[in-house]
C-alpha cells in the first residue's frame, strides 16, 4: 500500500472523521441518521452511494485521531476500494500515518493461502506539502520500523533463534550503514559472560551478544546506550513453564526487537545522536546441561548470582550484556527493554510499559516522550525493602525474591546491582511483558507482537537532537 501526501487527489472513497456534534451540520446528516451512526470513537459508517467513509472521534486528539485511522484502514480493506484520501494537517498527520501503517499491519507469513486487499493507494491531502512532508517522512519511518520490530517477534522460534537474529542484525547493519560487531559463544567466554552462558546452555543454537552502532556524520549532541533481552524462546529451563504459558514464548525476544527497531528508525531519521544497541539473544532450554536451580553463576562483573529458579532467566542475560555495554560505550543514557516479568502486567495491566530507574527526571521526561508517541507508561518505585528480599546465604545475590510481591519491582532492583555507581542516573528499565505482545487486538496494535518501545524511545531520542 502506498501512501503519498498530495495537494488534490481523486480516490475511490474519501475518509472524514467526524463528533458526534458535528453530525447536526453534516452535509448527509440524514443518511447519518438512517444507518444509526453516532460517531462513538472509531465506528465506522460507509456511505457508498457518496463514496464517503466517516469515522467517530470523540475530540480531535491524537489518541483518537490515531485510533480512528486505524479504525478507518480495517473497513477499507474490508471493502473494495482501490484508493482512498484523508485530509491531514500540522496536527494530525503523525497520527493518521501511525494509524494508517500500524492499524493496518498483517502478518501472515506462515498462512498457506493470503488473501490480499484490493487498497493500493492512500492519499494524504493537504494545502502545503512541503510544509508536511518532513513530518511525514518522520511519522513513516518511525511506523515502518515498528512494523519491523513487530514482524521479528512474531517470526516463531523455529526460524528466529539466536544466529538467525545475529544473521538479522548483521543485515540490518549493511542496510543502514550500521556498525556490527556480534560475539558467539567463544566470545563470550573470553568475556566471562557466565550468567548469560549457563542460560543457553541446554540449547542446541549458540547464544549471541549482537553490538549495532549508529553513528551520525556530525558530532552527537548524546550518546545512547539500548540494550535488549533476547530470549528467541523461553521454556522456563529445568523450572518449566505450564504448557498455556509457552504458547506465546516468542515474544520473549521483543526487547531485543524493539532496540533494533530503535536503532533502525533512529538511523533513517539521520538524527544527531550516536546510539548503540546491545542484544542478549539466547535461547532458554531444558536438557542434561540445562542450568539448575542451586547453581550459583559468576556474571561479568564478577558478582555471584544464586539461582533459585530458571524460569528468571532474562536478568540473568541482561546482567552480563549491560556490564558488557557499560565497558563499551560511555553513554549518556543507558535503557533497557525487557518482556521480564509478569508481576508488570499485575501491576500495571497488559497495555501498559513498567519504567523503573534511580532518577525521577529521567522518569519523568519519558512521560512526555510517551504521551506524544501514544505510547503507556507507568512508574514502579524501587524501595530498601525490596532490595533486601534479593539476598542471598551463599552468593552475593538471588536471582529471584524470597517474597512472592513486588515482583517486577524486584527484577529492576536485581538488575540495578550490576549498573555502575556513576551510571545509576543514567539508567532506565523498561518492562514490556505486558504491552508489547497482544492476543486481543486494542489501539493501534493488531494480534501479535505490538513494537512497544520503538515509538517512545525514537521520540525521547529525537528531543535530545
Amino acid at each position: 500500500m502506498k501512501i503519498e501526501l498530495v495537494k488534490d487527489t481523486k480516490c475511490d472513497v474519501s475518509v472524514s472523521f467526524i463528533t458526534k456534534d458535528e453530525i447536526a451540520k453534516h452535509p448527509y446528516k440524514k443518511t447519518l441518521k438512517k444507518a444509526a451512526f453516532e460517531a462513538a470513537q472509531d465506528t465506522t459508517c460507509f456511505l457508498y452511494g457518496k463514496d464517503l467513509l466517516t469515522v467517530g472521534i470523540e475530540d480531535n486528539s491524537n489518541d483518537n485521531i490515531r485510533t480512528a485511522a486505524a479504525s478507518a484502514i480495517k473497513a477499507l480493506k474490508a471493502s473494495n476500494a482501490k484508493s482512498a484520501s484523508f485530509d491531514v494537517n500540522k496536527e494530525t498527520i503523525k497520527a493518521v500515518i501511525e494509524g494508517l501503517i500500524l492499524g493496518g499491519y498483517e502478518f501472515n507469513r506462515y498462512k498457506s493461502e493470503q488473501k490480499k486487499s484490493t487498497l493500493k493507494r492512500i492519499d494524504l491531502k493537504c494545502d502545503d506539502i512541503k510544509a508536511l512532508m518532513k513530518d511525514f517522512e518522520e511519522a513513516v519511518i518511525v511506523a515502518e520500523a515498528t512494523c519491523f520490530t513487530r514482524d521479528i517477534v512474531n517470526t516463531i522460534p523455529e526460524d528466529i533463534h539466536p544466529e538467525t537474529l545475529a544473521k538479522l542484525a548483521r543485515n540490518l547493519a549493511k542496510e543502514n550503514e550500521l556498525e556490527c560487531n556480534i560475539l558467539g559463544e567463544k566470545g563470550l567466554k573470553k568475556e566471562k559472560c557466565g550468567a548469560m552462558l549457563a542460560v543457553g546452555r541446554a540449547s542446541r543454537h549458540e547464544s549471541q551478544l549482537i553490538h549495532l552502532a549508529y553513528k551520525p556524520k556530525k558530532k552527537p549532541k548524546k550518546v545512547v546506550t539500548l540494550v535488549g533481552k533476547g530470549l528467541t524462546y523461553d521454556s522456563g529451563g529445568l523450572s518449566l513453564k505450564p504448557g498455556t504459558s509457552m504458547v506465546t514464548m516468542k515474544m520473549d525476544k521483543a526487547g531485543a526487537c524493539a532496540v533494533l527497531g530503535i536503532i533502525k528508525a533512529i538511523s533513517e531519521l539521520k538524527l544527531d545522536v550516536e546510539v548503540h544497541a546491545f542484544v542478549g539473544a539466547v535461547e532458554n532450554m531444558i536438557g542434561g546441561d540445562a542450568y539448575k536451580p542451586d547453581d550459583v553463576l559468576v556474571s561479568r562483573s564478577g558478582k555471584t548470582i544464586e539461582v533459585r529458579n530458571t524460569d528468571a532467566e532474562g536478568r540473568l542475560v541482561l546482567v552480563d550484556v549491560l556490564d558488557y555495554a557499560q565497558e563499551k560505550v560511555k553513554a549518556d543514557y543507558i535503557f533497557d527493554f525487557a518482556t521480564l516479568t509478569g508481576a508488570c502486567m499485575v501491576a500495571l495491566g497488559q497495555y501498559t510499559t513498567g519504567v523503573m530507574g534511580n532518577s525521577h527526571a529521567l522518569k519523568h521526561a519519558f512521560y512526555d516522550a510517551a504521551n506524544n508517541s501514544g505510547e503507556l507508561i507507568g512508574s514502579l518505585p524501587f524501595n530498601k525493602h525490596l532490595k533486601k528480599q534479593l539476598k542471598s546465604e551463599i552468593a552475593d545475590i538471588c536471582n529471584i525474591s524470597n517474597k512472592p510481591y513486588g515482583g517486577a519491582i524486584t527484577a529492576g532492583l536485581f538488575l540495578d546491582n550490576f549498573i555502575k555507581e556513576e551510571n545509576k542516573d543514567k539508567w532506565l528499565h523498561f518492562d514490556i511483558a505486558g504491552s508489547a505482545y497482544t492476543e486481543s487486538p486494542w489501539d493501534v496494535n493488531t494480534y501479535g507482537g505490538t513494537g512497544a518501545g520503538v515509538r517512545m524511545m525514537s521520540e525521547f531520542i529525537k528531543s535530545l537532537s
